[in-house]
Protein backbone atom coordinates (compact mmCIF):
# COMPACT_ATOMS: atom_id res chain seq x y z
CA UNK A 1 0.00 0.00 0.00
CA UNK A 2 1.32 3.47 -0.79
CA UNK A 3 2.34 5.63 2.19
CA UNK A 4 -0.28 8.19 1.14
CA UNK A 5 -3.45 7.79 -0.90
CA UNK A 6 -5.45 10.65 -2.40
CA UNK A 7 -9.02 9.32 -2.44
CA UNK A 8 -10.18 12.22 -4.62
CA UNK A 9 -7.68 11.16 -7.30
CA UNK A 10 -8.14 7.36 -7.13
CA UNK A 11 -11.90 7.42 -6.54
CA UNK A 12 -13.04 9.34 -9.59
CA UNK A 13 -16.51 7.71 -9.45
CA UNK A 14 -16.88 7.02 -5.73
CA UNK A 15 -14.95 6.46 -2.49
CA UNK A 16 -15.64 5.74 1.16
CA UNK A 17 -13.43 6.14 4.25
CA UNK A 18 -13.99 4.59 7.70
CA UNK A 19 -13.11 5.63 11.25
CA UNK A 20 -12.51 9.37 10.98
CA UNK A 21 -14.61 9.93 14.11
CA UNK A 22 -14.71 6.48 15.69
CA UNK A 23 -15.81 2.97 14.87
CA UNK A 24 -19.16 3.83 13.33
CA UNK A 25 -18.22 6.89 11.29
CA UNK A 26 -17.81 7.10 7.53
CA UNK A 27 -16.99 9.81 5.03
CA UNK A 28 -18.16 9.44 1.45
CA UNK A 29 -17.34 11.21 -1.79
CA UNK A 30 -19.63 14.24 -2.18
CA UNK A 31 -21.69 13.77 -5.36
CA UNK A 32 -20.19 10.29 -5.84
CA UNK A 33 -21.92 7.59 -7.84
CA UNK A 34 -23.16 5.75 -4.73
CA UNK A 35 -21.79 2.45 -6.06
CA UNK A 36 -20.15 1.47 -2.75
CA UNK A 37 -22.31 -0.20 -0.10
CA UNK A 38 -21.18 -1.11 3.41
CA UNK A 39 -23.10 -4.32 4.07
CA UNK A 40 -21.92 -4.82 7.65
CA UNK A 41 -20.00 -7.83 8.87
CA UNK A 42 -19.46 -9.81 12.04
CA UNK A 43 -17.75 -8.32 15.08
CA UNK A 44 -17.66 -4.93 16.76
CA UNK A 45 -16.02 -2.11 14.79
CA UNK A 46 -13.49 -0.08 16.70
CA UNK A 47 -11.97 3.21 15.52
CA UNK A 48 -8.21 3.37 15.11
CA UNK A 49 -5.97 6.35 14.41
CA UNK A 50 -2.57 4.71 14.00
CA UNK A 51 -2.40 3.39 10.44
CA UNK A 52 1.07 3.71 8.91
CA UNK A 53 -0.55 4.78 5.66
CA UNK A 54 -2.39 8.08 5.40
CA UNK A 55 -5.29 9.13 3.21
CA UNK A 56 -6.46 12.53 2.07
CA UNK A 57 -9.39 13.92 0.13
CA UNK A 58 -10.86 17.24 -0.96
CA UNK A 59 -14.36 16.18 -2.04
CA UNK A 60 -15.93 14.56 1.04
CA UNK A 61 -19.55 14.74 2.13
CA UNK A 62 -19.72 14.79 5.95
CA UNK A 63 -16.15 16.10 6.12
CA UNK A 64 -15.16 18.17 3.11
CA UNK A 65 -11.42 17.51 3.28
CA UNK A 66 -8.60 15.77 5.14
CA UNK A 67 -4.91 16.06 4.46
CA UNK A 68 -3.27 13.40 6.62
CA UNK A 69 -5.75 10.89 8.07
CA UNK A 70 -4.32 7.73 9.62
CA UNK A 71 -7.79 6.65 10.79
CA UNK A 72 -9.64 3.45 10.04
CA UNK A 73 -11.63 0.72 11.77
CA UNK A 74 -10.84 -2.82 12.84
CA UNK A 75 -12.59 -5.85 14.26
CA UNK A 76 -11.00 -8.57 16.41
CA UNK A 77 -11.23 -12.34 16.39
CA UNK A 78 -11.40 -15.22 13.93
CA UNK A 79 -14.52 -15.14 11.75
CA UNK A 80 -15.14 -11.41 12.19
CA UNK A 81 -14.75 -8.87 9.42
CA UNK A 82 -16.36 -6.55 6.89
CA UNK A 83 -18.75 -7.00 3.95
CA UNK A 84 -18.75 -4.48 1.12
CA UNK A 85 -20.45 -4.36 -2.25
CA UNK A 86 -19.85 -2.34 -5.39
CA UNK A 87 -22.85 -2.05 -7.67
CA UNK A 88 -22.25 -2.72 -11.36
CA UNK A 89 -23.07 -0.24 -14.09
CA UNK A 90 -22.45 -2.26 -17.25
CA UNK A 91 -19.05 -0.59 -17.65
CA UNK A 92 -15.56 -1.73 -16.65
CA UNK A 93 -14.63 -0.69 -13.10
CA UNK A 94 -11.51 -0.76 -10.92
CA UNK A 95 -11.86 -0.99 -7.14
CA UNK A 96 -9.01 -0.19 -4.76
CA UNK A 97 -9.47 -1.56 -1.23
CA UNK A 98 -7.10 -0.25 1.47
CA UNK A 99 -7.01 -2.72 4.37
CA UNK A 100 -4.69 -4.45 6.80
CA UNK A 101 -4.11 -6.97 9.55
CA UNK A 102 -2.58 -6.93 13.01
CA UNK A 103 -1.16 -10.20 14.34
CA UNK A 104 -3.62 -12.08 12.14
CA UNK A 105 -4.28 -13.66 8.78
CA UNK A 106 -6.87 -11.75 6.79
CA UNK A 107 -8.74 -13.26 3.87
CA UNK A 108 -10.32 -11.22 1.10
CA UNK A 109 -12.97 -13.02 -0.94
CA UNK A 110 -14.24 -11.33 -4.10
CA UNK A 111 -17.21 -12.74 -5.97
CA UNK A 112 -19.89 -11.58 -8.35
CA UNK A 113 -23.55 -11.64 -7.38
CA UNK A 114 -24.22 -13.15 -10.82
CA UNK A 115 -22.20 -16.28 -9.96
CA UNK A 116 -18.84 -17.67 -10.93
CA UNK A 117 -15.68 -18.46 -8.99
CA UNK A 118 -14.61 -16.75 -5.78
CA UNK A 119 -11.20 -15.06 -5.98
CA UNK A 120 -9.23 -15.02 -2.73
CA UNK A 121 -6.24 -13.06 -1.45
CA UNK A 122 -4.55 -13.56 1.92
CA UNK A 123 -2.56 -11.07 4.00
CA UNK A 124 -0.73 -12.34 7.08
CA UNK A 125 1.75 -11.20 9.69
CA UNK A 126 1.88 -13.16 12.95
CA UNK A 127 4.16 -10.61 14.69
CA UNK A 128 2.98 -7.12 13.77
CA UNK A 129 0.72 -5.24 11.36
CA UNK A 130 0.64 -5.31 7.58
CA UNK A 131 -1.33 -3.21 5.09
CA UNK A 132 -2.26 -3.75 1.45
CA UNK A 133 -3.91 -2.13 -1.50
CA UNK A 134 -6.11 -4.76 -3.14
CA UNK A 135 -7.09 -4.05 -6.76
CA UNK A 136 -10.17 -5.67 -8.32
CA UNK A 137 -11.19 -5.09 -11.93
CA UNK A 138 -14.66 -6.17 -13.04
CA UNK A 139 -17.56 -5.56 -15.41
CA UNK A 140 -21.11 -6.34 -14.32
CA UNK A 141 -24.58 -5.60 -15.63
CA UNK A 142 -26.34 -2.64 -14.06
CA UNK A 143 -27.61 -3.57 -10.61
CA UNK A 144 -25.46 -6.69 -10.15
CA UNK A 145 -22.81 -6.51 -7.40
CA UNK A 146 -19.16 -7.19 -6.74
CA UNK A 147 -19.17 -8.66 -3.21
CA UNK A 148 -16.05 -8.21 -1.06
CA UNK A 149 -15.59 -9.94 2.30
CA UNK A 150 -12.53 -9.06 4.42
CA UNK A 151 -12.36 -11.52 7.33
CA UNK A 152 -10.03 -12.56 10.16
CA UNK A 153 -9.10 -16.10 9.16
CA UNK A 154 -6.63 -16.78 12.01
CA UNK A 155 -5.28 -14.82 14.99
CA UNK A 156 -1.76 -15.08 16.38
CA UNK A 157 -2.38 -13.33 19.70
CA UNK A 158 -5.07 -13.48 22.39
CA UNK A 159 -4.99 -9.65 22.39
CA UNK A 160 -7.24 -8.80 19.47
CA UNK A 161 -5.68 -10.21 16.30
CA UNK A 162 -7.68 -8.29 13.71
CA UNK A 163 -8.42 -7.07 10.21
CA UNK A 164 -8.69 -3.35 9.54
CA UNK A 165 -10.39 -1.26 6.91
CA UNK A 166 -9.35 2.24 5.92
CA UNK A 167 -10.95 3.07 2.56
CA UNK A 168 -12.29 1.86 -0.78
CA UNK A 169 -12.29 3.76 -4.08
CA UNK A 170 -13.96 3.13 -7.45
CA UNK A 171 -12.90 4.46 -10.83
Amino acid sequence: MPAEVDLTAVGARDWMHWGERGGTSTVRKRAGSGEIADEGGAGRRVGWDGNQEHVRWSDGSSQRSASDSSNGVYTCGAGNGFRLAVIGSGESRTVQLYAGTWMARGRLDARLSTGGPVRTAVLEDPYTGKSAQFTVRFTLPKGAKLLLTWTVEKVFTPHCGNVGLQAVAVR
